[in-house]
């Protein structure tokens, strides 16, 4: 699978990375439902024996449950992948999750998060989401810097972060890189998100590319409806009308681009979000080593300026990425 450079890191990323939020599994206000372990476990190893070579997680993931199941999943490996987490949004004994950059909060979550994954030093640490106070913002990124400066974490990043955001904490310490929301269906961050990273040098690692799976080509009417009452997506205006309608329809447009090339939706998904230099790779969750095989090869299919067109048409309007990869 291609490999690319992120940011100012020395880590050369597959274009797909592994992303552990749904093994996180039940019982949490962003939880997709009831998740196996062991299913979620074969996945993983799975990913990586298919040729990935970084999974992402996050302490909030089922409250702590994700980043202990990613451990679980790499013990004993002869070759460990990179391993990003993601700190910030803390949670009760009642599981009320809520966003805290304290340094004395960002310290004791770096410490648990080496301990559930069971690692010396975490390669990628973000910040999971900004918070509004921009004194506590810079608190929090710099004690993230100090753990870098201990060693026990390799490169900064963070998450859903906007530009002015970056300009504020860049001044502290770099940012490696930025996880975003991007996919067919959400594309702001190319006005302004993607130049700035793209020319600061920032490394941009994309998740929901196939918006949680509204766009894999698996989903329906009737597997929404039946989706547990603890899987968040039930609450999306995504996968409601009017806008659920109008989704299906671009599916099925991406279902004939890509059985052109014996490729299924969640492909063309994939294949469209990397099209451009500003995008590092793509997180892609699975909960199964079966839908793990679903989309693996998507690393190494491209997408032709034609094609992209053509998909983009049922958008209703045309992309901010001009032929050549060029960000308008």
């Amino acid at each position: 699978m291609q490999k690319r450079r992120l940011g100012n890191s020395d880590m050369e990323l597959t274009a797909l990375g592994f992303g552990a939020w749904a093994i996180g599994g039940g019982g949490w206000a962003f939880a997709w439902g009831a998740q196996d372990d062991a299913q979620s476990i074969e996945a993983i190893q799975r990913a990586l024996d298919s040729g990935i070579n970084w999974v992402d997680t996050a302490a909030v993931y089922g409250l702590g449950h994700s980043e202990d199941v990613v451990a679980r999943a790499l013990k004993g490996r002869d070759k460990r992948p990179y391993v990003f987490t993601k700190c910030g949004m803390v949670w009760d004994d009642q599981g009320k999750v809520r966003r805290r950059l304290k340094a004395d909060s960002v310290r004791r979550e770096c410490e648990s998060s080496l301990r559930r994954l069971k690692v010396d030093a975490i390669d990628l640490y973000q910040v999971h989401w900004p918070v509004e106070d921009g004194a506590e913002l810079e608190e929090g990124w710099t004690a993230l810097a100090e753990l870098q400066r201990q060693g026990k974490v390799r490169w900064l990043g963070v998450s859903n972060f906007n530009v002015s955001q970056l300009e504020q904490v860049r001044r502290i310490a770099p940012v490696t890189s930025l996880q975003p929301p991007y996919s067919l269906i959400h594309r702001d961050i190319e006005d302004d998100l993607l130049p700035y990273c793209q020319t600061q040098g920032i490394g941009v690692i994309v998740y929901s590319p196939m918006a949680s799976g509204l766009l894999t080509g698996a989903m329906t009417r009737e597997r929404i409806q039946a989706m547990p009452d603890d899987d968040w997506r039930r609450g999306s205006a995504d996968f409601q009308e009017p806008k659920l309608s109008h989704h299906l329809s671009l599916v099925e447009r991406m279902r004939e681009v890509g059985a052109r090339h014996g490729r299924s939706p969640a492909e063309v998904a994939l294949a469209w979000t990397l099209r451009g230099p500003a995008v590092t790779a793509a997180i892609v969750g699975a909960r199964s080593a079966k839908q793990v095989d679903g989309f693996i090869q998507a690393g190494d299919f491209r997408l032709t300026s034609e094609e992209v067109r053509e998909v983009e048409e049922v958008l209703g309007s045309g992309s901010a990425m001009a032929p050549g990869g060029i960000y308008a």
